[in-house]
């Protein structure tokens, strides 16, 4: 069944909220925040372009990504890709990527987080999905926020395939050396 608008307007002031994110969990929030992370593709605290929206929204291809400033001692990257807006007791995660190399090149281009063979491990998302999977809030919701969350480790983190974000900040306690964030919005009327 499809949410209409008015469903949305309904559930307007039902968040998950910013506060149960990746970011504030405490495996990562003593870190220093040191990590710039940008997109060419909007600008922080902007819309999203639809091209980067989930299915039957917009292409579901994944934003490219850059970032500087990681700790020289950095030896594992891991992207989490968080919705704190959805109507749920928890944000909706959109995608978990680990095993970056810290050596590469600090960005990942359009698309890579969408292809079988890309840069990165893949783990699962909300709704036991694999893979990047882009904005699609509730119709008449308000605006969403996308949490972009890059995490530093100082050493491997182990996790395996399939492995969920649960299992990834219990695996990664102790580890997270520095993050970095980038914000994107995103609405549907």
């Amino acid at each position: 069944m499809m949410a209409t608008p008015i469903f949305g307007r309904l559930l307007r002031p039902v968040r998950a909220g910013v506060g149960r994110t990746a970011w504030h969990h405490r495996a990562t929030n003593q870190a220093p925040e040191c990590i710039t992370v940008t997109s060419a593709a909007f600008l922080e605290g902007a819309p999203i372009p639809r091209r980067y929206a989930g299915h039957d929204v917009g292409d579901n291809i994944s934003p490219p990504l850059r970032w500087s400033g990681a700790p020289d001692n950095t030896t594992e990257l891991i992207l989490v890709v968080e919705d704190p807006d959805a109507p749920l007791p928890r944000p909706v995660v959109h995608g978990l990527f680990f095993a970056i190399s810290a050596a590469g090149r600090g960005e990942l281009r359009e698309g890579e987080l969408s292809a079988a063979d890309g840069p990165a491990r893949v783990g699962l998302g909300s709704f036991k999905r694999r893979g990047y999977s882009g904005p699609r809030p509730v119709p008449g919701h308000g605006p969403h926020r996308y949490i972009f969350q890059l995490f530093a480790l100082d050493r491997p983190s182990g996790l395996g395939e399939h492995a969920t974000l649960a299992e990834a900040m219990a695996a990664i306690e102790g580890l997270v050396i520095g993050r970095g964030r980038l914000i994107g919005t995103y609405e549907r009327g």
